[in-house]
């Protein structure tokens, strides 16, 4: 079973993404903001990441960064989703090294199939 890491700090939006993952039979962990999520990856090594941008103390698009720069996280998929929705926040999330980037409110069809595309990758 794919694990798959929920980096976001509103309550409601990481309730709501694990329970998608999990109906679609992934393994959900959680993180409520970027500093967190850099210790679950280093401890868990899970298989893709859903990555809010706007978190306390560090975010999302530094955390990407960080797990792409890191050889040992590099080929992590990481997914953005964030309430940015404007084109040039997309070209941004990219080019930090997100494999997907959706933007909210998104169809939970379009983040179930995002993540389960880039881990048959």
């Amino acid at each position: 079973m794919s694990k798959v890491l929920v980096v976001e700090d509103s309550v409601t939006q990481r309730e709501m993404i694990t329970d998608l993952l999990k109906g679609s039979g992934l393994e959900v962990t959680v993180a409520s903001d970027g500093v967190e999520a850099l210790e679950q990856i280093e401890d868990l090594r899970p298989d893709l990441v859903v990555l809010d941008i706007v978190m306390p103390r560090m975010n999302g698009y530094e955390v990407c960064r960080q797990i792409k720069s890191n050889p040992k996280t590099q080929n992590i998929p990481v997914v953005m989703c964030s309430s940015k929705g404007e084109e040039f926040d997309r070209y941004w999330g990219m080019k930090q090294g997100a494999d997907a980037y959706i933007a909210k409110p998104f169809q939970p069809t379009e983040l179930v199939g995002t993540v389960k595309q880039l881990l048959r990758g």
